[in-house]
């Protein structure tokens, strides 16, 4: 791929966990591009390779792991297997995550009719799963710690690193609907800062990355129609970014190999960097 600017990474390992996925994946080749060797995870093994595969395909050198977020015996065979092939991790990217329905609200506001037992196909926030919530937060929240207690145990020992989170526009301003993953990315934000003070004195970087908004698999529906044409939270997405788009994968990697090159970013610590077209800067009028 072509990147706004190269650093050298060399003899680093870079580790991207949710790697099979369109930003994070982006973000793989990005690194791959500046020449650090990157371990691909991904829930979906096939998923992580076909990344891992396009990363080689452009004379690369990456590796597709499948992995679960939430589960240590996945986290530590998934480790052992990138320090074997490529030794131990320098860069963590910790993309994986995501929203579920269970964790959504059906309006973006609460009316008193919407109280009435037995609206069918309506959740409102007193209908929301709990399990469905929790679900949300482990996948972002614990899906950031999990991977960072394995992956950055030996970065402490050599004394030396960068963990790279991702949050979310979420984390400023929550978004109507969503309370459970506003929450968990307001978290993951919190726990850069956290994570940035506990880790200075073995002198790893933790910063975040908060995307505005961008297509994905997952949000396209929500946002988009089957002609292409904007839904109205679309429109109301746009219209509250001023810059007048959604973003493309690519706009992430210039933040991402900032962050991530310790000559450039050397100093940076705590902070979480909004990628959005000015939408956290908009107050709408």
């Amino acid at each position: 791929m072509n990147v706004p600017f190269k650093i050298d990474l060399s003899g680093k390992v870079a580790v991207v966990t949710g790697g099979g996925g369109i930003l994070c994946g982006v973000m793989a080749k990005a690194l791959a591009e500046c020449g650090a060797k990157v371990a691909v995870l991904d829930l979906r093994r096939e998923n992580a390779e076909r990344t891992a595969a396009e990363i080689r395909a452009d004379g690369g050198e990456a590796l597709g792991v499948d992995a679960n977020v939430l589960e240590y015996g996945s986290l530590r065979a998934a480790e052992k297997v990138v320090r074997e092939t490529y030794g131990c991790c320098d860069i963590l990217i910790n993309g994986a995550g995501g929203n579920h329905p269970k964790g959504t609200t059906s309006k973006e506001y609460l009316f008193r009719e919407d109280l009435q037992a037995g609206a069918e196909g309506l959740t409102t926030f007193f209908d929301l799963d709990p399990a469905g919530v929790g679900f949300v937060f482990n996948l972002n929240f614990l899906g950031t710690l999990l991977p960072t207690q394995i992956f950055c145990r030996k970065m402490a020992e050599k004394n030396g690193g960068a963990v790279i989170n991702i949050s979310s526009m979420n984390a400023f301003t929550p978004l109507t609907k969503i309370p459970a993953y506003s929450g968990a990315k307001a978290a993951v934000s919190n726990f850069t800062a956290w994570l940035a003070v506990h880790l200075s004195k073995v002198n790893i970087r933790v910063n975040a990355i908060a995307p505005g908004f961008f297509l994905t698999d997952q949000n396209r529906s929500l946002l988009t129609t089957a002609d292409g044409s904007l839904t109205a939270r679309g429109k109301t997405i746009i219209a509250h970014t001023p810059m007048g788009r959604f973003g493309v994968p690519e706009d992430l990697v210039g933040t991402l190999l900032w962050l991530a090159d310790d000559r450039a970013a050397g100093f940076v610590n705590g902070t979480v960097v909004p990628v959005d077209g000015a939408f956290s800067a908009f107050s709408g009028v």
